[in-house]
């Protein structure tokens, strides 16, 4: 499943440091490949790894501001809560899946047990 963090408005000229992002990336998932030689539009850097349910990508909008993550959904809380500690607190961010089956907001603290709650409270 595909799921989506973003800065909700403007966020700034903010953009996520990618080098804590990536570090905790291969931590989670040391087999990850990350690539970025062929930036587009939309994406600055790609991170593609194996999971026990096959492969997933997770990638970075070019601006900075977004995360999308084509993994199961304790991932992506996962994943959505470490972008969330990368975030100023001043920003806000939201947390949704490609159907909208729930559009989430994800205030600065939110652990991964809070933020599966609001998801489970929003679907």
């Amino acid at each position: 499943m595909t799921f989506l963090v973003a800065v909700e408005g403007d966020a700034g000229g903010w953009r996520v440091d990618q080098g804590p992002l990536t570090k905790a990336i291969l931590g989670r998932w040391a087999g990850a490949v990350i690539r970025s030689e062929h930036p587009s539009e939309v994406r600055s850097l790609i991170w593609e790894f194996e999971t026990t349910y096959g492969p997933r990508e997770v990638y970075l909008h070019a601006e900075g501001t977004c995360l999308y993550m084509d993994v199961w959904e304790d991932d992506a809380i996962w994943l959505a809560v470490l972008f969330r500690k990368l975030t100023p607190d001043g920003l806000d961010l939201v947390f949704c899946d490609e159907g909208y089956t729930f559009d989430v907001r994800l205030p600065p603290g939110t652990t991964e047990a809070e933020l599966a709650d609001l998801v489970n409270r929003a679907s």
